[in-house]
């Protein structure tokens, strides 16, 4: 299955898509089948519900004849600005071995996992040349082009993208005061530690928050802007997470007895034409507090995590460690006394300071155990697992991802774990330690995230 999309530089890309199979009825003989002739509206009313549970799926029922897919609308030339074509639940999966340029095996294909059905696809993306991967926000890749620093927001299925300003235009905001922040190579350090957000307006513009966590700082930008608009306010010890086009931020003290507080970042409402040709200055709104944990209730290191369409705050009921507490948002801000979550079903949470997700345990991804917690101890960094339903800590591997290299096969967990370390993850290797985060590319350094 071939996608073919177009960018705003007007150079197609091509994306294939690689599937084991369709199982829509009728696909071999759907042009003498009464299911090409099927009424339009129903046709439509189907695919929707089918693009509820995956883009990959919607694609397929497109394909199963010329009807269904002059029925239905196209995801590509409006993969990035449709919000419902957004591949949900797809994350771009760590191989193990360098991307592109340091290593060329995959022959411009990466591969990408379903969070929720262990199903993994193909694409060509021959953009890893000359790119490097930031972030991923619903499934869309934030990525930074080599040449000109320009952002991107790239449809991995669809090959659709959309520019943004290049982020350069923001080192003038860098701190000089930063270590190594007056070197070109460190600066670009500064700026590509992000955590991004996506939201689309109803004109069809892409706006976009990006969290610098090493600068403590908030940029936003809008596909239709020339330069990045750098936040007044500042952030410290944080831990970020992108839900609904928003970033709400858990701000946590060094003093135990100090309560913990999560913000909320809305980006600016669109700003109203420039009259006479004057630039209209954009501000970033600053965060609105929106709960405030007592630390009876949970205690830090607290990590924020979407599942199942909630934000969940995850936490320690002591300063012990021992027993771990998983609260809604919503509840701890509406309610007074919110009751902790006591099973998450089928999911498990990855937790990581910079990047969190849940992932579901089925057959197709048996290592993955449901209703529980996979984070790095905090005694020595191995990989643990806390089980909500027996309260109790396991390790479900031996070695150490944190403090040194994984050696031969590794089980599934440890690429999935890899997915929440943005310095790894998106150079397609594995977590560890010991290894650089600068490689040479074509003379010149190029900086890991």
């Amino acid at each position: 299955m071939s996608l073919i999309g177009s960018n705003s530089s007007k150079r197609r890309r091509r994306v294939t898509v690689h599937h084991v199979s369709c199982v829509c009825p009728g696909a071999g003989t759907a042009a003498a089948s009464p299911w090409a002739s099927m009424n339009e509206e129903l046709v439509r009313l189907i695919a929707w519900r089918v693009l509820a549970g995956d883009l990959l799926d919607y694609v397929r029922f497109r394909a199963v004849c010329r009807h269904w897919r002059s029925t239905t609308v196209c995801p590509r030339g409006c993969g990035v600005i449709d919000p419902r074509f957004h591949p949900r639940r797809w994350m771009m999966f760590p191989e193990g071995h360098g991307l592109h340029p340091s290593h060329t095996r995959p022959r411009d294909y990466i591969r990408f996992l379903n969070l929720d059905t262990g199903r993994f696809v193909r694409a060509k993306l021959p953009v890893f040349k000359d790119h490097c991967v930031l972030d991923s926000v619903d499934g869309l890749l934030v990525m930074h082009r080599d040449e000109d620093t320009a952002i991107r927001i790239l449809h991995p299925f669809t090959g659709d993208v959309v520019d943004l300003p290049r982020l350069a235009t923001l080192a003038p905001h860098i701190d000089l005061g930063l270590p190594g922040a007056f070197l070109p190579a460190q600066s670009c350090y500064y700026l590509r530690g992000v955590c991004a957000s996506v939201s689309v307006s109803a004109a069809g513009a892409v706006a976009v928050l990006l969290a610098l966590h090493r600068m403590g700082r908030v940029a936003f930008a809008t596909s239709r802007d020339q330069q990045w608009h750098m936040s007044t306010w500042t952030f410290s010890y944080i831990t970020p997470l992108s839900f609904q086009g928003k970033l709400y931020m858990a701000r946590m003290s060094f003093d135990p007895k100090e309560d913990s507080d999560i913000f909320q970042v809305d980006p600016p409402p669109p700003p109203p034409p420039p009259q006479d040709h004057h630039h209209v200055d954009v501000t970033l709104p600053p965060p609105k507090l929106i709960a405030t944990i007592p630390t009876d209730k949970l205690t830090r290191p607290i990590h924020l995590v979407e599942c199942d369409s909630q934000t969940l705050v995850t936490g320690y009921t002591d300063r012990s460690w021992s027993h771990m507490i998983i609260h809604r948002l919503a509840d701890l801000i509406t309610l007074e006394n919110p009751i902790p979550v006591t099973s998450i079903g089928d999911k498990a949470l990855f937790l990581n300071n910079v990047r969190s997700m849940s992932v579901s345990s089925n057959g197709a991804l048996p290592t993955v155990v449901g209703n529980t917690i996979v984070q790095a101890s905090l005694a020595n960094g191995s990989l643990t697992e806390y089980n909500l339903s027996t309260d109790a800590w396991s390790r479900p591997m031996d070695g150490c991802i944190l403090r040194g290299p994984v050696f031969g096969p590794c089980c599934l967990i440890y690429h999935i774990y890899t997915c929440c370390i943005r310095e790894y993850w998106n150079k397609g290797q594995l977590c560890n330690r010991n290894k650089p985060c600068n490689w040479r590319v074509k003379g010149k350094w190029r900086t890991g995230v």
